[in-house]
């Protein structure tokens, strides 16, 4: 594997769409950014698992964070898992550490 770019390896750019790996926490007090935890972003939510309420809840804290609208943000793996892959079309906050190059 090519190791040229020194960036983390929680994220990706193709196009202008983000992909980012995760990591994510349910039944958490508060919804938060935690950081880097391995390979992959952690998100804690304040959201159960139950009836796909975590990842409607993931969805709208991403795009919050991203400042995007909802729809701009997708849920490509982890459906039923802790570990989940989202991708987010067209980012426009939060990116000092992982513009595209």
């Amino acid at each position: 594997m090519d190791n040229e770019n020194s960036s983390p390896q929680y994220f990706r750019w193709q196009n202008d769409s983000l992909y980012l790996d995760l990591l994510v926490q349910t039944y958490a007090s508060h919804d938060e950014i935690v950081g880097v935890h391995g390979n992959r972003l952690k998100v804690r939510l304040s959201a159960s698992p139950v009836a796909g309420n975590a990842n409607d809840h993931l969805i709208k804290v991403m795009a919050e964070y991203y400042g995007v609208p909802y729809n701009r943000v997708h849920l490509i793996k982890g459906h039923q898992s802790r570990m989940k892959q989202i991708c987010v079309q067209n980012p426009q906050a939060n990116l000092p550490h992982i513009e595209p190059t």
